[in-house]
């Protein structure tokens, strides 16, 4: 007998994205960048490369992400070769990234013409397996700028202590 919901025609609403192993994070994108908005990418590798993922070894905190010629193309980020592969793969090749032709012209708008920049916050296998990365679109940031982030979260801190301990 089929569920009631099937019978009804009422589908589950899929969840938010919760399940999932990060592989690599940029966690200085974040101090070194104001994060403006983000958006998840796919991304072609190699199958050596997805198998070097499994064990862990990638990297992706001095990599970026750039539009050329119609396509979104991530540079720099480094993913050790597979020992076990027979045919192996380049450490920091340049990997093309999948995204949908209206998000490339909004990423390509924001870094032409607005000056942005195209940072990969986080490198993850998500629930049905598939290598995605979190990818942001910033804004750099002066050292005034690090000085007040790091001042407002230092006073957060502190705060917080200060209603802990009751003082």
């Amino acid at each position: 007998m089929p569920p009631l919901a099937y019978l009804m025609g009422i589908m589950a609403k899929k969840s938010e994205n919760t399940n999932y192993k990060v592989l690599a994070e940029n966690r200085r994108a974040r101090y070194d960048f104001a994060i403006d908005d983000d958006l998840e990418v796919g991304i072609v590798l190699y199958g050596s490369e997805v198998k070097s993922l499994r064990l862990g070894q990638s990297n992706i905190a001095e990599s970026y992400a750039s539009v050329d010629d119609g396509e979104l193309w991530l540079t720099n980020a480094y993913i050790a070769p597979y020992d076990r592969a027979m045919f192996g793969h380049e450490e920091r090749r340049k990997r093309k990234l999948l995204c949908s032709r209206k998000e490339l012209a909004r990423l390509w708008n924001a870094t032409k013409r607005e000056g942005m920049t195209l940072v990969p916050l986080v490198m993850y296998f998500n629930d049905r397996g598939l290598v995605k990365l979190k990818l942001a679109t910033a804004k750099g940031k002066k050292n005034h700028d690090k000085r007040a982030t790091e001042a407002a979260r230092d006073w957060g801190r502190q705060k917080q202590r200060l209603l802990r301990h009751g003082d």
